[in-house]
């Protein structure tokens, strides 16, 4: 099985460490890289400056909350984007607010998670996501027929 390439758009090093110790624990071979905000988000997934060789992710977890460009103007660009629009991109966020899961959805999102508290939950929410991603749903070719 070739691996998962998986972005995470994250600002908090905590969170990042959280999410980096929950896909060690993953059963399925993938690489996580890793986005400190949206504007980096960008550069990587177009390959540009210091990610020039960067893969293109089968899959981004995005956050909302970040200095530079938000997740949702990221989320609103990369739908705009032909070359972009396919990614699937999963909103994983400590917000809780209606006004975020709408937006999040009208601009396309394919799925928005809360955070959950504790750490045991976030492993749980990691574990449930993999196996869903990974295991059930199928993802978009790289490239198109």
């Amino acid at each position: 099985m070739k691996a998962i390439q998986i972005l995470l758009v994250e600002d908090n090093p905590a969170d990042i460490m959280l999410t980096e110790e929950a896909f060690a624990e993953a059963h399925f071979p993938h690489h996580l890289h890793i986005a400190k905000d949206g504007v980096e988000a960008l550069e990587f997934l177009r390959h540009e400056a210091r990610h020039a060789g960067s893969p293109t992710p089968d899959v981004i977890l995005l956050d909302l909350n970040m200095p530079r460009m938000s997740g949702l103007e990221l989320l609103d660009v990369l739908k705009a984007d032909v070359a972009l629009r396919n990614i699937p991109v999963v909103v994983l966020t400590t917000s809780r607010a209606e006004s975020d899961i709408w937006r999040s959805y009208n601009l396309h999102a394919n799925a928005y998670i809360p955070k959950p508290v504790t750490i045991s939950e976030f492993v749980e929410v990691i574990k449930s996501f993999e196996n869903f991603w990974f295991s059930t749903a199928a993802l978009p070719p790289k490239q198109r027929p």
